[in-house]
């Protein structure tokens, strides 16, 4: 069997089983995880795969996964104690401000600036419902760049902003069209193959140095500032979808 829409996954939830295919994303809820670890369990395969609908919906599981491809001190923060070792390094490093970004949010809401992280571990030791969340250096210039790829489509843009850190539309950034050098190319298809991502929407940190590390990675972002419209877009990953179908018929066969 296969099932392309959420609404059939639930119908048919109980009796599906090895060989079955479900094409498509679980959708956020407290049940998610629960769902995607029992289908798995039970032989149904997963398009996009659960490595990827799992990581798509997680900061936090993107930092541990991809933490290759991060800046270098990216830390998860689950208690005080990891906090204050981490500062440590910090300290050691001569990084003196810092970025946090909570895992449930989303268009730059969740990231906080700190300007000086023994204030960060003030605060942080005082409140215990803000954990766990990511720990970054601030990297004081660089340009935020979104990518948005499908097979072998893919576009760029760079986002910036004059009114603070945050560079998301959202938030009030502009846009502009940015080129990717192969290097870059390669570096987001890496990515995407340790994702196990048919299609992503990757922003990339390009510090001043010219180095370049992702900041995060979704199956289904914006597009505010591309050229492709959402349409085309999604029939694009529609496409990507069936595609990946048809192969697994001929694996299975």
């Amino acid at each position: 069997m296969i099932i392309t829409r959420f609404n059939q996954l639930f119908e048919d939830y109980h009796s599906l089983g090895r060989g079955d295919v479900f094409a498509g994303q679980v959708p956020s809820s407290c049940l998610k995880s629960t769902i995607i670890v029992d289908l798995v369990t039970r032989g149904v395969r997963l398009i996009p795969s659960a490595t990827a609908q799992v990581l798509s919906s997680s900061k936090i599981s993107q930092a541990f996964i991809l933490s290759p491809y991060m800046l270098p001190h990216t830390y998860i923060i689950t208690r005080r104690a990891e906090l204050l070792n981490a500062l440590q390094l910090y300290h050691k490093n001569d990084f003196h401000v810092a970025v946090t970004k909570t895992d449930d949010q989303h268009c730059g809401h969740g990231v906080l600036k700190w300007d000086n992280i023994e204030t960060l571990y003030n605060y942080m030791s005082l409140e215990n419902d803000v954990y766990p969340f990511i720990l970054q250096p601030f990297v004081q210039e660089f340009k935020d760049v979104r990518v948005i790829m499908v097979d072998n489509f893919y576009e760029a843009y760079q986002r910036s902003s004059q009114g603070g850190f945050r560079k998301n539309l959202a938030l009030g950034g502009k846009s502009s069209p940015a080129s990717l050098t192969e290097e870059q190319r390669h570096f987001c298809l890496q990515i995407m193959q340790r994702c196990q991502m048919p299609y992503a929407h990757m922003d990339l940190i390009v510090a001043g140095d010219n180095e370049f590390y992702l900041s995060e990675i979704r199956l289904n972002g914006g597009i505010r500032g591309a050229k492709i419209d959402r349409k085309t877009l999604e029939q694009k990953k529609l496409d990507c979808l069936k595609a990946l179908v048809k192969q697994n018929n001929k694996d299975q066969n």
